[in-house]
């Protein structure tokens, strides 16, 4: 059974940096594009950061782009999202999912991403 588990969240004043990991296990991590999304109360599920299953390609919401950074490190079946300048509409539930669909490009889309984590609280201060 596929697991992805979320760490890195905190509390961290506002314009500073927190680096998010997803580990994943049980399925073959390298052959599935993966998506961060984000969740603020009373919010929608919003689309953060997706890169492919090489890492040759990312995409990023317009409201994090410039700050954030997604990548993969595939030999440690391990995706990262590197968050910098950091405001406080950023707080939120962070979570992160695979495609699903191997080798597929899953987009923005949460409906393209099955399975979840946990979920990982990241809270930025005024």
């Amino acid at each position: 059974q596929v697991q992805l588990v979320e760490s890195g969240g905190g509390l961290v004043q506002a314009g500073g940096s927190l680096r998010l990991s997803c580990a994943a296990s049980g399925r073959t991590f390298s052959r599935y594009s993966m998506g961060w999304f984000r969740q603020a109360p009373g919010k929608e599920r919003d689309f953060v950061a997706a890169i492919t299953w090489s890492g040759g390609y990312t995409d990023y919401a317009d409201s994090v782009k410039g700050r954030f950074t997604i990548s993969r490190d595939n030999a440690k079946n391990t995706v990262y999202l590197q968050m910098n300048s950091l405001k406080p509409e950023d707080t939120a539930v962070y979570y992160c999912a695979a495609a699903r669909v191997s080798t597929a490009w899953a987009g923005r889309s949460p409906n393209e991403y099955d399975p979840w984590g946990q979920g990982t609280q990241v809270t930025v201060s005024s």
